[in-house]
């Protein structure tokens, strides 16, 4: 992409290898002349940077001593790359190269000599990550690794190094890319001088341990145990459990450090007189950062857990050390060699050790719960540990979702008695379910109720089953009296989840009880205060009412913690877009690239085109989705379909309009038969039906999802069908129909019909080209009007 062509690039998300010459400073001008060409020649040599150079979607930076190569084709694009080039050095055995990679946000300007330049942090970070290397390493960040991990291929070649301090004190984790042809097997530097920092930090916190045993044997001649624990305030007994660190040969085993860690937090979070910070708020941080004192304010604890985890065989080593963050000092330290059967005793003697140092008061019920074996399958365990993986990834995609079906799926199988991962996979089912993540069959309903009633019939005073009988409830059944029965009676066994009064705030909007879902989500945010998860679905509040700024408030709050986090600049451009300002949308768009599993992204540029009255922008993107149908998104690759069609008709192409809506509408009706009741896909329908001039079918199917979920039954997203038949009587000659519709619309707090679910606003009405039949209409123009707020 040549600067003639293009003389400022828009922010957004690419993909950018760093390569560096090592050792560049040292040779003379003319080795550096000759190595800056030999790396040209390599480079330009790899396949991959033939293909996104031909296609015009690579961008390439000299930088004196290497190279930024800005891919915005595929996230594994750089990874690619790196691994031909890799490969090639054998036979260039002088030329020395160490590269980084990351994905991030990226803005291109003209400098003074009028070259093209890059900026932002995607580039930042992948140079940063480079700098942690040496001569012969791949490194990734680990969002890219994270990326790259949902592909089978691409595991064996991860492995993962934790963290490193780079420019500034930022710290960026990092892992390994290599096997035997390609890259540098060999710890960096940097990493080596980390780990002995870290034997001195253990070797301290033993120091510490035996310290403290001192000071509590002299305290107890002082004074007896219940005036001490009269002394302690209730945030002394907080603690927050950061991510433990994966110190395995097999960098695979993230998922075990992950698990242990989660399993720890959650034998913790069920002793009632502890506050314990759920791992959606700690996944945020390292494994051993430096700030502590700061991280446990942010968290509102006193005391902060880190650990690391070994894993060889069926030998596993945890390390834990308890601190206090006021002062950075050592509470407690201990060392675990188990082997993986009794690898629970572990999880039990840690959570024991450290309520005895937060002098927690335990009941004879929870004793039992800390000290429960979920099952006596290690093969059982360790599948459930890879599903559990997969949940706590922070977006609920189709991969996710079937990542963590499969193993749940696997872990019952081996031990059909492991109650616990029976709930796991009904919360799993349920959830998604209810967002679409999975394709919402009745065979899908009838998994998630299978498995809650059989955990709950295994182990009838287990937390996560009752809670698992609540979400099938309400996600599959819309039953919210007998979910909040299920909730409340979880919440006694689980007193420290975030989870329930998240779910109740969802019950009660659902319900229409708005300010009783303010209500819970506070008290949720409280127990989780950097979940972005739950920042977002307190968001949707505002929405729904469209307090746009207070939820732009909200989703501020949510990017100082995951500051590239997509789905939330694409609520932001969807703000914008309700509000009428345009330009604003497209700025915050501009800077995106979505992949068809980015169905609310995508669908959300989309509209932003069509509201623009542009759509021939975005066509060619759609054509080249649609053309390679992913089975995973179900009857969404057919809603793709629409929103194709929609955007050549705007465009003034009918026949392919025409041909295109025909094509969705066969695609939607074949998962129609499977999905009687799913309100969107039969309102999705309607709307093709109408793009085809079909006025009896778009009506009656409008009709039809009004039926399937109602405004009584959900006050949130039961509105749905009632924009879509606004939509449909607007575009089929009943105007009368769809004013009726539109005044009742603007009159309700919902969850909007289209793209990222903003409601309808006079703003909307207005740009809106569905809407065109009406223009004339005086009813309508009033509506078009904003209300004072």
């Amino acid at each position: 992409m040549s600067t003639d062509t293009k003389k400022e690039i828009a922010l957004e998300i690419a993909h950018v290898l760093f390569i560096d010459i090592v050792g560049y400073s040292k040779l003379s001008i003319n080795d550096q002349h000759a190595a800056v060409e030999e790396l040209n020649q390599v480079v330009r040599a790899s396949d991959q940077f033939q293909k996104a150079d031909a296609s015009e979607r690579l961008i390439k930076i000299a930088t004196g001593d290497g190279m930024a190569l800005v891919f915005y084709t595929s996230p594994d694009a750089p990874a690619q790359c790196a691994m031909e080039i890799s490969r090639a050095l054998k036979e260039h055995p002088h030329l020395q190269l160490r590269m980084g990679i990351h994905s991030g946000p990226v803005r291109g300007v003209v400098d003074v000599t009028e070259r093209a330049n890059l900026a932002g942090a995607g580039l930042n970070i992948a140079q940063r990550v480079m700098d942690c290397g040496d001569a012969g390493h791949i490194l990734l960040s680990k969002h890219v690794a994270e990326d790259l991990e949902e592909y089978e291929q691409w595991r064996p070649l991860l492995h993962d190094l934790g963290s490193c301090e780079v420019k500034h004190g930022v710290r960026v984790s990092v892992v390994n890319l290599y096997d035997n042809q390609f890259g540098n097997a060999k710890l960096p530097r940097k990493f080596e001088t980390l780990r002995k920092r870290r034997t001195r930090l253990r070797c301290a916190a033993m120091t510490a341990a035996l310290l403290a045993l001192a000071a509590i044997v002299a305290g107890i001649v002082m004074f007896s145990r219940n005036r001490v624990r009269s002394v302690l305030a209730a945030p002394q007994k907080g603690i927050a459990v950061l991510p433990f660190e994966n110190l395995s040969e097999e960098k695979a085993n993230a998922y075990f450090a992950d698990g242990i860690q989660d399993e720890i937090l959650t034998r913790l979070s069920k002793i009632a007189d502890l506050k314990v910070i759920s791992r959606t708020s700690t996944q945020h941080y390292k494994s051993t950062p430096e700030n502590l004192r700061e991280i446990a304010k942010q968290l509102g604890v006193a005391h902060i857990l880190e650990g690391s985890v070994q894993k060889s065989g069926d030998a596993v080593r945890v390390n834990v050390q308890l601190i206090k963050a006021a002062n950075d000092s050592h509470l407690w330290a201990d060392t675990f060699d188990r082997k993986l059967t009794d690898i629970f005793s572990v999880e039990s003697d840690i959570a024991k050790a450290i309520a005895d140092q937060l002098q927690a008061k335990l009941t004879g019920r929870e004793e039992q719960v800390i000290a429960a074996r979920p099952t006596n399958n290690p093969e059982a365990y360790d599948a459930y540990l890879r599903g559990l993986a997969y949940t706590l990834k922070t977006l609920s995609t189709p991969v996710n979702a079937l990542g963590a079906q499969k193993y749940l799926r696997e872990a019952v199988r081996l031990d059909p008695n492991f109650a616990l991962s029976w709930a796991l996979l009904s919360i799993v089912d349920s959830r998604n379910y209810l967002t679409q993540s999975l394709q919402p069959t009745a065979a899908l309903r009838e998994e998630a109720r299978r498995a809650a009633e059989t955990a709950l019939t295994l182990q009838s005073n287990l937390g996560e089953a009752v809670l698992a009988k609540g979400s099938y409830h309400y996600s599959c059944l819309k039953d919210y009296d007998t979910a909040v029965r299920y909730f409340e009676q979880a919440r006694q066994l689980l007193p420290n989840s975030s989870w329930i009064p998240e779910w109740l705030a969802y019950v009660a909007r659902r319900r229409g009880q708005w300010d009783r879902s303010e209500a819970y989500f506070i008290e949720a945010e409280r127990l989780d205060p950097r979940n972005v998860n739950l920042l977002v679905g307190h968001a949707t509040n505002d929405i729904c009412h469209r307090h746009f700024r207070k939820a732009q408030q909200k989703f501020d709050e949510a990017l100082n913690i995951t500051p590239d986090d997509l789905n939330i600049l694409v609520q932001k451009a969807s703000i914008a877009q309700a509000e009428g300002d345009l330009p604003r949308a497209s700025a915050l768009l501009a800077q995106l690239h979505f992949a068809a599993d980015d169905l609310e992204g995508l669908e959300t540029q989309v509209y932003q085109a069509i509201l623009e009255r542009r759509p021939t922008t975005v066509i060619p993107h759609l054509k080249e989705i649609v053309a390679k149908p992913d089975p995973a998104l179900g009857y969404f690759n057919g809603v793709l379909r629409f929103w194709l069609g929609w955007a050549q008709d705007v465009a003034g192409d009918n026949v392919d309009a025409q041909v295109t809506w025909r094509q969705a509408r066969r695609e939607l009706e074949a998962f129609l038969k499977e999905q009687p009741y799913n309100f969107l896909l039969i309102g999705d329908l309607a709307l093709t039906n109408m793009g085809l001039g079909d006025k009896t079918a778009a009506l009656a199917l409008s009709e039809r999802a009004m039926a399937a979920n109602s405004v009584e039954k959900d006050a949130v997203a039961g509105p749905i069908p009632i924009e879509v038949l606004a939509r449909v009587a607007a575009r089929m000659g009943e105007p009368d129909r769809a004013i009726t519709a539109l005044q009742q619309l603007l009159s309700i707090p919902y969850n909007g019909a289209l793209a990222a679910g903003t409601p309808l606003t006079p703003a909307m009405l207005r740009l809106d080209p569905m809407f065109d039949p009406l223009r004339n209409d005086r009813r309508f123009q009033k509506l078009c009007e904003d209300k004072p707020h």
